[in-house]
């Protein structure tokens, strides 16, 4: 198998999501883990996309919940791939209700490592990453510190 270097842009994963009332904690607001649920599965196919195999989700950092969503707002969950290591992907998943206008809220971001896996459940190497813009060189430094931080001896 290949394991050529791919853009940023070939691996972008965008869902979307209305929150229904069997989504809905006690207090009405959309519950944490149903939340959680969706940006693992984003995180997971964004990085499916760039391995071209099937990955797991090693941790989950900096999830930040920054406002509520509520009964009948539309989700929006992006997924880009930020870094990448021999057999690991860092993805930053942003979450966002889009109103009518189809303006965004940011109401969520979290960054995951996942693990690439080869055909017998083992880590696997993953493709290099072509970063185009400023900004995605931007994300790949802020990763790597990130990366050091939660591997503090590599």
């Amino acid at each position: 198998m290949s394991v050529e270097s791919r853009k940023v842009s070939e691996s972008i994963v965008e869902t979307v999501h209305i929150v229904r009332p069997n989504h809905l904690n006690a207090v009405g607001r959309l519950f944490g883990g149903i939340l959680m649920q969706w940006i693992d599965e984003v995180a997971a196919l964004t990085a499916k996309r760039h391995a071209h195999r099937n990955v797991t989700t090693a941790s989950v950092d900096n999830l930040r919940f920054l406002k509520g969503a509520y009964q009948n707002d539309v989700i929006i969950i992006t997924g880009r791939i930020t870094y990448v290591g021999r057999t690991s992907m860092e993805v930053q998943a942003d979450t966002y209700i889009e109103d009518l206008e189809e303006r965004r809220t940011h109401i969520n971001q979290a960054f995951f490592t996942m693990v690439a896996l080869d055909e017998n459940d083992k880590p696997a190497q993953v493709p290099g990453l072509i970063l185009e813009t400023q900004e995605q060189r931007a994300a790949w430094e802020q990763a790597a510190l990130r990366c050091q931080m939660r591997n503090p001896k590599s």
